[in-house]
């Protein structure tokens, strides 16, 4: 049985970004599918800022429509968590753009924000702390 007093631990927590890296994926195919009819046969720079801007937006529009919209994406749903406020409220739009910000920053610093719960005594990650939100347990209805 879970224990939901305690917060979500790492792995659980990769297991999470791991289900939502899946479908974000298939989302950003579909986002590149839509812009394939203005690319006039042509294939996409991978220098192309413009384009890395637009997979950037969707990715962020995923994630904060789910977080702002009760708190869960897929992955989730699935390991029966959700992200709230620090009053257990949904997060808001402002919020959710800080969360999505600092975990780039999280991951591109080798994942030392990611690694930072294992020393925060409420397991929190930077990306966490700086949008005041957190993981929390889902509560049966």
């Amino acid at each position: 049985m879970l224990n939901t007093d305690k917060p979500p631990g790492l792995i659980r927590r990769l297991a999470v970004i791991v289900y939502d890296a899946f479908l974000l994926i298939a989302v950003l195919f579909f986002a590149t599918i839509i812009l394939l009819p203005f690319q006039q046969g042509n294939a996409f720079e991978p220098s192309s800022w413009l384009y890395s801007l637009y997979l950037l937006l969707v990715s962020f529009l995923f994630y904060a429509w789910f977080w702002t919209r009760g708190g869960q994406t897929l992955g989730l749903l699935a390991w029966k968590l959700r992200v709230v406020n620090e009053n257990g409220l949904p997060i808001s739009w402002q919020q959710a753009a800080l969360r999505f910000a600092s975990a780039w920053i999280s991951w591109g610093l080798l994942g030392l924000g990611l690694m930072w719960m294992l020393v925060n005594k409420d397991r929190l990650m930077w990306h966490d702390l700086i949008s005041k939100t957190r993981l929390v347990w889902k509560r049966p209805a």
